[in-house]
């Protein structure tokens, strides 16, 4: 007889499932700075998954989202059966930090468009910083109405053991020291990953994306990191022609799924 999933909480925010006293996944809810709740789930057996979704659906009535792998049809299964349902897809790939010389800019990197600088976001005003965070953010689809913190934005940011002031750049305009746009690669043992792209409508069109991308692959390529992982709306028309453009391939996908509160007394 197989030995039965046990549920138990994990911290205030979480579960763990074990079988026979072994573990067989985690579930984490965390309400995000756009206030969505989302359920995170971490290395789940396949029969793990509804009894760690049903703990989270005991205790949290508002609406919830959930990202899984696009390949996780057990869990979308589950997730379904539940009442969640998708509301986005999103692509993931992987870019090229060595980019081709007849690609839209050169290996090794491409200054600043005219009039404009970049410098680390270490040497940025933090609350300018954050607001740039919280514009750009807008234009993402699944963050509209993301704010953050005040208060824990810094140490969100500067504390996060994959920041890297190399790899986090800010673009500001020159005279009137304006901040126009950022990257933004956090940098993970298996692979360095690009968190953000954006520039503020009143300064696109100028190369500054591209130019962006290319000093940050500059310093990643010349580091021996060769690829970049990144995730890509499908409906973001914009970012998946930038990152496809620069020689990426995509190499799998998710689906973000959600749980109206009306459904609150259902399990």
């Amino acid at each position: 007889m197989a030995d039965v999933i046990v549920v138990t909480r994990d911290g205030v925010d979480g579960w763990a499932a074990t079988r026979g006293g072994q573990p067989v996944g985690r579930l984490r809810v965390l309400v995000r700075p756009d206030g969505r709740t989302c359920l995170y789930l971490r290395e789940v057996a396949d029969d793990a998954y509804a009894p760690l979704v049903d703990s989270a659906l005991r205790v949290h009535a508002g609406d919830l989202y959930v990202e899984v792998d696009e390949t996780a049809h057990h869990a979308r299964d589950v997730l379904s059966a539940r009442g969640f349902v998708v509301q986005r897809h999103e692509h993931h790939y992987l870019i090229p930090t060595q980019l081709s010389a007849t690609g839209p800019a050169s290996a090794g990197g491409r200054p600043a468009p005219v009039g404009f600088a970049f410098v680390s976001a270490a040497e940025c005003d933090v609350d300018r910083l954050r607001e740039l965070d919280d514009a750009l953010r807008q234009d993402v689809p699944g963050a509209a109405g993301w704010r953050n913190d005040p208060v824990r934005f810094a140490d969100q940011t500067f504390a996060d053991p994959e920041f890297d002031p190399a790899t986090y750049l800010v673009a500001v305009a020159e005279g009137t020291g304006v901040y126009a746009g950022l990257v933004r690669v956090w940098i993970r043992p298996e692979r360095p990953r690009l968190g953000l792209i954006g520039v503020l409508p009143a300064f696109r069109r100028r190369g500054l994306a591209v130019a962006l991308l290319n000093t940050v692959f500059g310093v990643l390529s010349a580091r021996g990191r060769s690829e970049v992982t990144c995730e890509v709306d499908e409906t973001n028309t914009a970012s998946n022609a930038l990152v496809t453009g620069l020689g990426a391939r995509r190499v799998g996908g998710a689906v973000e799924l959600m749980r109206s509160a009306e459904l609150r007394h259902v399990v």
